[in-house]
């Protein structure tokens, strides 16, 4: 068995247990930041430990220290084994030397691999070791043809899960890789987080805005990198929308260093006094700034967009893009608005349509109904045991 590293509780560590863990999980990072991929991950944890109890999992972090907070720490069906160092190769090269040696020693009957990054390693060990792997995608990572041995490791895998019926299909043409091999298990909301609710005096008092006044909204990084976002548009497209409203402000959430260029951009349209940038709010921030929204906009290219759930789940109308993975949260627009995520004149005139509110989409209640049926975390928990107990030896227990 593996020992304990003596810089647990600094670098990294290795875990003990007593007993040999039925599947194996390999992640970048997970409790170190906060993200669509990691709140992913997290629902993956609650749905496994719903599991029959002969199921247990040890768990390669590669970027994520023993000191991170990590709410399932203290459950001993999940053993996690912590590798960030100063250096990222170091990290790597201690978390392969790991991961290869628990492999070989306990011969654990599944391996999921939490990012494509990480599928050359896993694959090349999985594949030699005999042990059927899984490989997790979320979205653009997938999108473009990637490297032969990344391909490779994904061509070879036991099973693919996406996001979205849109991953599945651009990954499966870009990348060759079999459609009959990807099972789609989407985002899940959390219903009882996210709900409806009147705006906040506070929050209106915070960003200077008031009970008379339409709020649009989006929740993005603001990196030069994720310009694909759309706030760029939605503020070129205040212009147009104020004709239409003239009290319409605009509520963007995130940080990043593309805040410069976005608020030079807001002040050469003339609408500097119409965006307000919150800069970063933190998760248990969210659902009243959600429910600061009239609509919620974000005319992007997303894996999936597990923001449009939660708005959603506030009973807040949303606008897409029409060329991603929103198609599943927004079920092919019946439950949103979905636009060419670079169309200025597209992004007004549908942010005009649900501001009249004469829109089924626009009835919060009914779209609160819909997503929590079709993106809840029971039907995520649903989704992801049928991958799990598809394979006998779950039930069986170890052989």
């Amino acid at each position: 068995m593996l020992k304990k590293s003596p810089n647990r509780g600094k670098n990294y560590l290795v875990s003990k247990r007593t007993r040999r863990a039925n599947d194996v999980f390999v992640f970048l990072e997970i409790f170190s930041r906060e993200g669509g991929i990691q709140s992913y991950v997290k629902d993956v944890f609650q749905s496994y430990l719903a599991l029959p109890t002969n199921c247990d999992a040890e768990v390669f972090i590669l970027r994520d220290a023993h000191s991170c907070k990590n709410p399932f720490e203290s459950n001993e069906r999940l053993r996690f084994n912590y590798f960030k160092t100063s250096s990222p190769q170091v990290g790597r090269m201690r978390m392969a030397t790991a991961l290869f040696a628990y492999l070989v020693q306990n011969r654990p009957q599944h391996v999921y691999c939490g990012h494509v990054n990480l599928a050359p390693l896993v694959g090349v060990f999985c594949q030699n070791l005999g042990i059927p792997y899984t490989v997790m995608t979320h979205g653009k990572e997938v999108w473009e043809p990637l490297p032969s041995m990344t391909k490779n490791s994904l061509q070879k895998a036991d099973r693919i899960w996406a996001v979205s019926r849109y991953t599945r299909d651009i990954a499966s043409t870009v990348n060759q890789l079999n459609p009959q091999k990807i099972n789609i298990l989407p985002c899940a909301v959390n219903g009882n987080y996210f709900t409806p609710g009147a705006k906040s005096a506070a929050l209106l008092e915070r960003y200077g805005l008031n009970q008379s006044q339409q709020v649009l909204m989006t929740v993005a990084r603001l990196w030069p990198g994720d310009i694909y976002k759309g706030v760029d548009i939605t503020i070129q497209a205040l212009p147009q929308i104020a004709q239409a409203f003239p009290d319409v402000r605009y509520l963007v959430i995130g940080r990043g260093d593309d805040l410069a260029r976005l608020q030079q951009l807001a002040e050469n349209s003339g609408v500097s006094d119409r965006v307000v940038f919150a800069g970063f709010v933190p998760t248990e921030e969210l659902v009243e700034h959600y429910r600061l929204a009239d609509a919620y906009i974000m005319p992007s290219q997303e894996g999936f967009g597990i923001v449009y759930l939660e708005a959603m789940a506030c009973g807040v109308p949303v606008l897409a893009g029409d060329n991603d993975g929103s198609a599943d949260p927004l079920q092919n627009s019946r439950l949103g608005w979905r636009v060419p995520h670079r169309d200025i004149e597209a992004v007004a005139k549908a942010c005009i349509e649900i501001l009249t509110g004469n829109d089924q989409r626009c009835n919060g209640q009914w779209l609160r109904e819909e997503v929590i049926s079709h993106f809840g975390f029971a039907a995520f928990q649903t989704r992801l045991q049928e991958q799990f107990l598809a394979r006998p030896e779950v039930w069986r227990g170890r052989k």
